[in-house]
């Protein structure tokens, strides 16, 4: 741990003003020359001698003030590629006007998705939870956990599922405006069938 972490900006910043204090009156004590400006600065006037004190502060504490204040600013990249979860490959972005689409999905526990498919490319994040995602007619399945990011198939069906708790994460589709961003198997089926 940092030492401005335990005793605070504000108190190292007045530690180290005093510091820069007792070195100056250290200089002027020890130059006989000097010692004129010295005694001058002790018979000031209380007032005047707080207000030069203060102008020499300013210098040492300003820096640290600022410092205090800004934010810091962490970057993390969870997840960069070219294939989804299974290795295949992506072909491209569809064609036509791009549709950027950020889904928040909350699912509760012991819950299995219908089976679908995604005609675009999607990555999700999971923000808390834990979900597993397995393909159909396959043994394939991944599971990704808090802080875990999943790159989806595209035109693949799948589904995924929740087991003890609930999964709460975040899907981005780049998208093409006027096609679906989901295919829900299950409800095409039902309505093939009718």
């Amino acid at each position: 741990m940092k030492l401005s972490g335990i005793l605070g900006l504000p108190f190292l910043a007045f530690l180290w003003a005093l510091w820069r204090l007792l070195c100056i009156w250290f200089y002027l004590c020890a130059f006989a020359p000097l010692r004129e400006i010295w005694s001058s600065f002790l018979s000031m006037n209380s007032r005047l001698r707080l207000l030069f004190i203060s102008l020499c502060l300013i210098p040492c504490l300003a820096p640290s003030v600022v410092n205090a204040r800004e934010p810091q600013t962490e970057v993390e990249k969870v997840l960069e590629t070219t294939q989804a979860w299974d290795g295949t490959a992506y072909k491209g972005y569809p064609t036509g006007q791009p549709q950027v689409t950020v889904l928040h999905i909350k699912i509760p526990p012991h819950t299995a998705l219908h089976w679908h498919y995604h005609p675009v490319i999607s990555a999700g994040y999971v923000i808390s939870g834990e979900l597993t995602v397995e393909k159909q007619g396959t043994n394939e399945k991944v599971t990704i956990r808090a802080g875990q990011a999943l790159t989806e198939t595209v035109d693949t069906i799948h589904r995924g599922f929740t087991t003890d708790q609930p999964v709460e994460l975040v899907v981005f589709y780049a998208g093409q405006a006027g096609v679906p961003i989901t295919v829900d198997k299950e409800k095409s089926t039902a309505n093939a069938h009718e």
